[in-house]
């Protein structure tokens, strides 16, 4: 079994980010950049299915040069091999033509996506990615579970929980709940080094990656007005009802 796992390169969630002068874009000079939160569970997923079911675990990273330590990463924790596609400004619809494009290439028996990335939360490529192929899709899942030739997978809804049945091969969109990613062992971080890691390009992979979506200027958002305190309930009313308009 084949499983291709993502992983995004995105700014740390503890850094402070701020916009550039131009707002075309945010600073990433001397910020931190790990892997997606998200990916980094798709990837403890696929690796806790490779040790029930002997798979083979790649891992995709589309994104600057530098993407390349966010595969390292995920090498280390046990995937086996990394592919690179070296691009830049990037929708969704243009990343999951991408992946597609690899998918066709790798042919995996399952794709596990985060169910979106911490930067820009579009959580739209999974579900544009299965929609390209034709494969049924699984969003949100917290509980996965391999059967033969389908795929069960418990997903997080507003009622509560639903539970479904995919056949293979299916794409998935890993929630929080799924797992706690494991940390990668000194021996792992070693082996990485040596493990393969393919660099590519859209144009090579056949893609002229044009983004659909274009995003114009960046803004901070609105400063929030310092709170009063009231001395009693009469007040607050009185200020709930002239002041806020809430009543």
């Amino acid at each position: 079994m084949k499983i291709l796992v993502t992983v995004k390169r995105v700014t740390d969630y503890e850094a402070k980010i701020k916009i550039k002068p131009d707002g075309q874009g945010v600073v990433t000079e001397g910020i931190n950049m790990i892997v997606n939160p998200f990916d980094e569970i798709a990837v403890e997923e696929a690796l806790r299915i490779k040790e029930k079911a002997s798979a083979e675990v790649v891992v995709l990273s589309i994104g600057p040069k530098d993407a390349a330590q966010q595969i390292r990463s995920a090498l280390a924790m046990g995937a086996d091999r990394g592919i690179l596609v070296e691009a830049a400004d990037l929708d969704s619809d243009a990343v999951a033509t991408i992946m597609a494009k690899v998918v066709d290439k790798e042919k995996p028996d399952l794709v596990i996506v985060g169910k979106q990335a911490i930067d820009d939360d579009s959580g739209q490529a999974g579900q544009i990615l299965a929609e390209l192929l034709g494969w049924g899709q699984a969003c949100f899942a917290s509980k996965v579970e391999l059967g033969s030739g389908k795929v069960t997978v418990t997903r997080e809804v507003d009622g509560g929980h639903d539970t479904i049945d995919v056949d293979l091969p299916a794409v998935i969109s890993a929630d929080l709940r799924l797992n706690e990613p494991r940390y990668a062992s000194l021996p792992g971080i070693m082996k990485a080094k040596k493990k393969p890691l393919e660099e590519t390009s859209p144009a090579a992979l056949g893609v002229v990656a044009t983004p659909k979506v274009l995003v114009k200027r960046f803004e901070e958002p609105v400063q929030r007005k310092a709170g009063v305190r009231v001395p009693d309930v009469p007040t607050l009313v009185a200020k709930l009802k002239n002041e806020a308009k809430a009543l």
